[in-house]
């Protein structure tokens, strides 16, 4: 049997399996169910792996995104999704127009609570349908902007969001303290982080 080694890493708040085992060059994927591993060969120490992801990183983030988005709130099967649950699509109406109209009542909800649990303000909230972020920060301006599709998932979801964003505020980078501060507003980081890789109806 050949042999194999694995340990973790994490970017972005994304826990990546790493394999050492008889590859020639790294290679970093994410799986259907939104999953990351990365296969390194002998030759290269965990300090070297470290380094390769945080040099992917947006990459990866984009495409653990990607793959949520696949999976998720329109499903496999073309289910509809609101809030976690299966709902049915009015005929005729967009998907991404009813996100917009439950998060528009949602999120001034969520902003409150999670402003509260982290002690900072933004500047301004902005809804987006995007295809490769749940949110976005601009610290210089305070500015926050949230993925419309957050409503297809359990409100946990939406609530980890806007705790993430505004712990930009304090924290522009995604190291250690940015996690230490995230995690103290909000605890449930990691399940809230694994529902969004599955996608709602998983």
């Amino acid at each position: 049997m050949a042999k194999r080694h694995t340990y973790g890493l994490q970017a972005r708040g994304i826990d990546v399996e790493v394999e050492r085992k008889a590859v020639r060059r790294i290679n970093l994927r994410v799986r259907p169910d939104g999953t990351a591993r990365m296969s390194v060969p002998w030759s290269v120490g965990r300090e070297a792996a470290a380094a390769f992801l945080a040099e992917h990183a947006e990459w990866l983030e984009r495409a653990v995104m990607r793959t949520a988005q696949r999976n998720g709130a329109e499903g496999a099967e073309g289910a509809f999704a609101l809030w976690g649950k299966p709902a049915e699509l009015p005929a005729g109406a967009e998907a991404a127009e009813i996100w917009r109209t439950e998060l528009e009542r949602a999120l001034p909800g969520a902003v409150a609570r999670m402003e509260a649990a982290t002690g900072l303000h933004a500047a301004g909230w902005q809804l987006r349908d995007m295809k490769t972020r749940w949110g976005s920060c601009t610290p210089a301006t305070g500015r926050i902007r949230i993925n419309v599709r957050l409503a297809a998932y359990p409100p946990a979801c939406l609530d980890y969001v806007v705790a993430h964003e505004l712990t930009h505020l304090a924290e522009p980078s995604h190291d250690a303290r940015f996690h230490e501060l995230l995690r103290a507003a909000f605890p449930r980081d990691r399940e809230a982080k694994a529902l969004l890789r599955k996608g709602p109806l998983a």
